[in-house]
């Protein structure tokens, strides 16, 4: 009888944990997934999901504004997806993906964006590279948005970029989700991700920053030569004279005499753009350009920009052209904007760093300085950003 009962027990002990396996075991059998797999192909595998959580970092990076937020390759997968969707937008016809390239570092090489139905981004899209490396916490140019997940779908609601912005007579987020929760790849996306099929502006926010979080750019000649010394200050042993030289005049802080010209040291570009993430200082203000694009409305809150890692490709192209009015398409004309700052009194926002004595910093660059640091910034350049898959278009 001990015998019958020891064996009944077992039998229900198997049926219990079978039964009660969790949905996430459940889920990871293919054939849960068809719509996933007929979408995407191998362009996303829920079984073998890319590492975007565990991806190395030099050790020397030490900035993240991240603010605790972890990733998770789930919800990076499913970021992806909605990175690339064009049903995001209101008449299926623009993605985060059309303002923020992965082939410009995810920047755009036009100087406005196209939105919905002929709308136009009222300033240039900032490249998305290294987001995560930085100590500011806040994003678009004016840091309208205290966090990236605000700020993603942010692009969404805007009524001439994607449009769900619920005026004049147009849906708006919620008619996004009921959009989403009937395409049956999302069904079987927020199954895997959340175990539930239910889309909400929490979790397109997490899924969207975490994606961006992970695109990250730690292979370029700085860093094979960063590797090989003590601090940045240190002459790298794999740049040329010219590039050392342009590294120098990039970190090293000008002297001004009293009228603002610039009598000795560097440049001082690292006074903003801090080596080795080449983020932007928190406490910047604005960098003398106070134009719009396109109208004559001044536009002095732009405090903010992207990382100047993959400012340009590896043979020296502009990923995109630069500053919020996307008006200047050579390194020159960058360093020639800074050479010179005209400090109008209308700009009452301009940074206290360009203005010395009170006066616009009159740097007098030579064409062999101009030269020299246009070489180091196109050591900032990597490679893999362009071209690794996990990054790229998963509906391709």
């Amino acid at each position: 009888m001990r015998t019958v009962y020891l064996a009944t027990g077992i039998i229900l002990f198997l049926i219990a944990v079978i039964v009660g396996c969790s949905k996430k075991d459940l889920k990871t059998t293919p054939t849960d997934y068809p719509y996933v797999r007929e979408t995407f192909g191998t362009n996303i595998d829920l079984n073998n999901l890319s590492n975007y959580a565990n991806q190395s970092k030099p050790n020397y990076i030490l900035k993240d504004n991240s603010a605790g937020a972890t990733i998770s390759n789930a919800k990076a997968t499913l970021g992806r997806v909605l990175f690339y969707d064009k049903n995001l937008s209101i008449d299926n016809s623009v993605s985060c993906a059309s303002c923020h390239k992965q082939e410009f570092a995810f920047g755009d090489a036009d100087q406005v964006s196209k939105g919905v139905q002929s709308g136009v981004t009222v300033r240039h899209s900032m490249r998305l590279v290294n987001t995560r490396f930085a100590n500011e916490r806040k994003f678009f140019w004016n840091e309208r948005a205290a966090t990236l997940e605000i700020q993603t779908t942010r692009p969404i609601q805007d009524h001439a970029e994607m449009g769900f912005s619920g005026e004049s007579g147009r849906p708006g987020l919620q008619d996004l989700f009921t959009k989403l929760q009937n395409i049956n790849y999302y069904k079987e996306l927020f199954q895997f991700v959340y175990g539930d099929q239910t889309i909400t502006e929490t979790s397109l926010q997490e899924c969207l920053s975490q994606f961006i979080r992970s695109i990250q750019s730690f292979d370029s000649k700085y860093d094979a030569g960063r590797v090989l010394v003590g601090n940045e200050n240190q002459p790298f042993p794999n740049f040329s004279a010219q590039e050392n030289n342009g590294k120098r005049l990039f970190l090293a802080p000008p002297a001004f005499n009293g009228s603002g010209v610039r009598i000795n040291g560097g440049l001082g570009c690292n006074g903003c753009h801090q080596a080795p993430e080449f983020d932007i200082d928190p406490n910047t203000r604005n960098n003398g350009l106070i134009a719009t694009i396109n109208t004559s409305v001044l536009d002095l809150d732009n405090t903010r920009a992207p990382s100047l890692r993959d400012i340009t490709k590896p043979n020296g192209t502009l990923n995109t052209p630069l500053m919020h009015t996307g008006s200047f398409n050579t390194l020159r004309s960058v360093i020639l904007h800074y050479n010179s700052i005209n400090h109008p009194v209308q700009n009452t926002n301009i940074d206290p760093r360009l203005i010395p004595n009170g006066i616009g910093q009159q740097l007098q660059v030579t064409e062999q300085e101009i030269a020299d640091i246009s070489a180091f910034l196109i050591t900032l350049s990597g490679n893999s950003i362009y071209t690794e898959k996990k990054w790229g278009n998963p509906f391709q």
